[in-house]
């Protein structure tokens, strides 16, 4: 399956992308991404194995990561801090949603 940034792809998270997958639709190098998984920013699906592949959902991420590293000329290990903290940011925003869902609502 060949991605280009250009085209659209329908997401499912069963759907296993090789890291030759992820590196054409990043941008990213090969080695670049093996260092993200290093520092725990990525992660395989099958992490002892000797062809990594990652779920559907990671494409979004390595996108990311592909346009932070051009756009703010960052390294993997700067790369790794950025997407930890965005991941971060994503649960605490889905924690904050639920909790919203959660309150009373007040008609006026």
């Amino acid at each position: 399956m060949q991605i280009e940034q250009t085209d659209a792809v329908w997401l499912d998270a069963h759907h296993e992308f090789s890291i030759a997958e992820l590196v054409q639709c990043s941008g990213l190098s090969e080695a670049e991404l093996r260092e993200l998984v290093d520092y725990g920013a990525l992660a395989p699906n099958n992490p002892q194995g000797a062809e990594w592949t990652f779920s559907g959902d990671i494409v979004v991420t390595v996108q990311a990561a592909g346009r932070l590293r051009a756009d703010l000329e960052l390294d993997p290990q700067a790369l790794a801090l950025a997407l930890t903290f965005i991941k971060r940011i994503r649960e605490l925003e889905a924690q904050i949603g639920d909790l919203r869902a959660r309150l009373p609502r007040r008609f006026p």
